[in-house]
């Protein structure tokens, strides 16, 4: 693992201020993230820890939705009682797509931002468009039965690893992000 800077951040501006810097990444649960640091196939020189923003809360919108703080466990939003009895595609695919010990640590926000699964992305000696873009993909014309069917482009046939954000499509979720100078962006799924 190559040698990063840590910070805290205490409010969501801070966070995308500290994180505003090409190589800077956000951690919460690091289930992921971690893991590709150690093989270094994420080497950010700067990480930001979000874990002390007040983003864990389940709450009921004006019109009948759901607001899903960033740092909700997976564990706590699959067995929310609002997901359960009006979202149980959501709450099935969390179940579906990790162990409790993740689902217990791995939150919201970071199972968006998941890297692929394909096993050239985890090769470093391997050409690879989704960690070094431009390089190739030798999945294309080669090793593909567990990559993706549909959704691929001429760049890449990796399928999005998170079975939550599938749920969320479907349900026509939106992810609301907050910028460096404060003002927010929402993006649908």
């Amino acid at each position: 693992m190559k040698r990063f800077e840590y910070s805290r951040a205490d409010a969501p501006k801070q966070a995308a201020t500290s994180a505003s810097s090409k190589d800077a990444s956000f951690i919460a649960g690091g289930t992921n993230l971690l893991d590709l640091m150690k093989l270094e196939i994420e080497t950010p020189i700067k990480l930001v820890d979000i874990t002390r923003l007040e983003l864990e809360q389940v709450e009921t919108t004006a019109d009948g939705g759901l607001r899903i703080g960033t740092l909700v466990t997976n564990s706590d939003l699959a067995a929310h009682p609002e997901v359960i009895a009006n979202y149980p595609v959501l709450s099935r695919a969390i179940l579906a797509g990790a162990t409790g010990q993740l689902r217990n640590r791995a939150t919201t926000g970071g199972n968006f931002l998941q890297r692929t699964r394909c096993y050239y992305f985890y090769q470093t000696d391997s050409a690879c468009n989704k960690r070094e873009p431009g390089t190739g993909c030798p999945a294309i014309n080669g090793e593909n039965r567990t990559l993706a069917v549909l959704g691929t482009s001429d760049s890449c046939i990796a399928q999005h690893p998170s079975d939550m954000a599938v749920a969320m499509r479907l349900l026509d979720a939106t992810i609301k992000t907050v910028k460096a100078d404060g003002s927010t962006r929402a993006i649908d799924v």
